[in-house]
């Protein structure tokens, strides 16, 4: 009750009623209190535009739906692995590799499938073996290096200089003997992905440096930051005028273990005979197929793998994988009867590991076309869940596939990154094409790549239905899309 009502009530109790009751004096009129408006509710922040999405995001569900139920991819990638295995350059299983997919390819009702003749070189590993033979005895378990040389028949023994970087091994004595590269590769994190572009160079660069300061031989502690005394080989290159020397990778135990007894002062000597040896080149091809497009069919968007691999595992998450995925990409397509503006290209891509030479004679054997080339899409990641892509464009390009990209929120793919797009496209990419490479989970690959343990039952079936699809929805709309996507511009070096 107010306060005036409560004094006369007290007047009355007290029995005053004879009397006039005498107004009590009014309290001063408090000011009332402003409410304190309640806080706005939340809002998303504005998604971006999509305008080039809202038009296929009908057609893109049907292919995301195609391929998460197809098995075609699975059984391609397991005939590839199973039947053939791993596939170096100028070895027969490459040419078994890539009859296969010229036949299968063909099966599928593609267009124009053939073969485009390649010259590329031929390096037979041969015998490899190890040992450290003082402090104390232990077998290496290691991998030669390709385009390395072999030892002497009888092999080699030296004693082993240890160097973490470039800069130590300049102030080493190494006239003689065995450099060991024990440079550790930096774990995969979300941020920054994996270390290997920084760690590699030891492999590609470090025999060729260490030959140059008269050593005998090179060990490279395996790139990789996870081992089951399992190394990881790959290539080496020698600069011009250097004289090739044996190198091969060893795995991370045996590399942490001459390192620890040489810190210890001993001194460590190891023995080594390898066979390795670079032939003549040899023919090979890649392989094309195609949808031809209904309006502007001379205008190509091309997507492809490398059909080569190294010559250990399977060859499945490296590149037998990113093949089968461009391959079944093309076929979802086909079997959902879609035919886009422009003429799709599955090219795969001889001599990715150890020459290039597949990409480089593309462009060649493609000049007179390549103003006409809309998109160059590489998988050479792995099999792994998609997240998106890396692209090699323009503003206009990053806008207009950053809007495509959009569409593949579903299955977790719509990342779409200014990074450089793969090995073979960047022959494009040079050529002013916009570049795209396909993204994903990346954390375990380097535990498999170039290695025995790159085998097929290290890929989830699930994974590579979800890469086909995403694959198969950028490339039609790229090719569908009645304007051109950008231009091709090379993102700077990572230092």
């Amino acid at each position: 009750m107010s306060f005036r009502t409560s004094a006369l009530a007290l007047l009355v109790a007290c029995g005053s009623s004879s009397q006039t009751p005498v107004e009590p004096a009014m309290p001063p009129v408090e000011e009332p209190v402003a409410e304190t408006p309640p806080a706005p509710e939340p809002t998303a922040p504005e998604r971006p535009s999509t305008p080039i999405a809202d038009q296929y995001r009908e057609v893109a569900q049907k292919i995301i739906a195609a391929a998460e139920k197809d098995d075609g991819g699975w059984k391609k990638l397991q005939h590839l692995t199973d039947h053939i295995g791993h596939r170096i350059s100028g070895s027969p299983a490459l040419d078994r590799a890539t009859a296969w997919a010229i036949a299968a390819m063909k099966a599928d009702g593609h267009e124009s499938v053939h073969g485009e003749k390649v010259m590329v070189p031929k390096w037979v590993r041969g015998e490899e073996w190890g040992r450290i033979t003082a402090p104390v005895e232990r077998p290496l378990v290691l991998l030669q290096l390709g385009n390395s040389a072999a030892t002497p028949a009888k092999g080699l023994t030296a004693p082993v200089v240890v160097a973490t970087s470039f800069d130590e091994l300049g102030k080493l004595d190494v006239k003689g003997k065995i450099v060991l590269f024990n440079h550790p590769m930096r774990p995969w994190n979300e941020k920054e992905g994996p270390g290997y572009g920084e760690a590699v160079e030891y492999r590609n660069k470090g025999p060729s440096k260490a030959s140059q300061l008269g050593a005998a031989a090179v060990l490279v502690r395996t790139v990789s930051n996870t081992s089951l005394r399992s190394p990881h080989t790959g290539n080496t290159k020698f600069e011009a005028g250097v004289k090739p020397i044996p190198a091969a990778a060893i795995s991370i135990e045996d590399a942490e273990l001459i390192a620890r007894l040489a810190a210890e002062g001993e001194k460590v000597t190891v023995a080594l005979r390898t066979s390795g040896k670079l032939h003549k080149d040899v023919p090979s091809e890649n392989v094309i197929a195609e949808i031809r497009g209904r309006d502007k069919p001379d205008e190509v968007v091309v997507l492809g793998g490398h059909i080569d691999s190294w010559d250990v595992g399977q060859g499945a998450h490296d590149d037998g994988g990113g093949c089968v995925i461009t391959m079944q990409a093309l076929t979802v397509l086909r079997q959902l009867g879609l035919t886009p503006r422009r003429t799709i290209r599955v090219v795969l891509f001889t001599n990715e590991e150890n020459g290039l030479k597949g990409a480089k004679q593309y462009v060649i054997d493609h000049a007179a076309e390549m103003d006409r080339h809309v998109l160059a899409l590489e998988a050479d990641t792995g099999v792994f869940a998609p997240r998106g892509f890396e692209i090699s464009g323009d503003a206009d390009a990053i806008r207009r596939a950053t809007d495509i990209a959009s569409l593949l929120e579903p299955i977790g793919a719509s990342r779409m990154d200014f990074a450089d797009a793969g090995a073979d496209v960047g022959e494009l990419v040079a050529k002013k094409v916009v570049g795209l490479g396909l993204s994903m989970d990346s954390s375990t690959y380097f535990d498999y790549h170039h290695s025995q343990a790159d085998t097929l039952d290290k890929i989830r079936p699930e994974d590579l239905r979800r890469d086909i699809a995403a694959v198969a929805v950028m490339v039609y709309v790229i090719a569908d899309m009645p304007d051109r996507l950008g231009v091709g511009v090379a993102p700077p070096e990572k230092k």
